[in-house]
């Protein structure tokens, strides 16, 4: 998945997750910062969201079940990863969930996993703290087996 695949599917949803929370395309648009007209565009998939526009709704609006069953169980966390391309930096707290991971490999202080619908890989020690997302497959290995050796 790269920004302009994620700014499709966001777009696509965006008045579902509006319907979801309850609010108004006025509502909305004050909460993303856009203009009820620019919504209106989004929405009737007249126009893409803009890269700040989805990035904002990843954020505001995580914990939406219309946005978790594009995405997965991660929405930020994935949108942080298609920006950075790789995140690499101590540790934070992710949520357990089997449903939209598949265990790549594993270890005694390791799991190396790839998410199922957007397919980038992460790393996180046994608990359940992410030390690692990236896109790439080679790269995701190469710093699980980094980890994997140290002591």
């Amino acid at each position: 998945m790269d920004k302009e695949q994620l700014r499709k599917q966001v777009s696509e949803k965006m008045k579902l997750i509006r319907v979801e929370y309850g609010y108004t395309q006025n509502r909305m648009a004050d909460v993303l910062g856009l203009s009820k007209k620019t919504l209106v565009q989004i929405e009737k998939e007249r126009t893409l969201a803009g890269w700040t526009t989805v990035v904002a709704v990843c954020a505001l609006f995580q914990d939406s079940e219309i946005l978790k069953a594009q995405l997965g169980d991660a929405p930020l966390e994935i949108t942080e990863t298609i920006a950075h391309k790789t995140v690499d930096r101590s540790p934070v707290t992710s949520i357990d969930s089997k449903v939209w991971w598949n265990v790549i490999s594993e270890n005694e202080r390791y799991l190396l996993e790839q998410n199922v619908i957007s397919q980038h890989y992460r790393i996180l020690d046994r608990d359940r703290y992410r030390l690692f997302s990236g896109m790439d497959y080679a790269e995701a290995v190469e710093k699980y087996e980094h980890l994997s050796q140290k002591k």
